[in-house]
């Protein structure tokens, strides 16, 4: 029977995405992620605020 799997910890994603940026030569994925990442966290943290208005007219 198979083991169970332990549960991977997030920066172990991180650290597999980092490795597969420097074996597959993918380096063009590092500015997507950053800015997809940047603008899902600008999303949340002005989600139900007064700001939220003014997000709209960058989009």
């Amino acid at each position: 029977m198979n083991e169970p799997q332990k549960p991977e910890s997030k920066l172990s994603i991180l650290s597999e995405f980092w490795d597969f940026l420097k074996v597959r030569k993918k380096w063009w994925l590092g500015p997507i992620i950053f800015v997809m990442l940047a603008m899902s966290l600008l999303i949340v943290l002005t989600e139900g605020s007064a700001v939220a208005p003014f997000i709209y007219t960058l989009f």
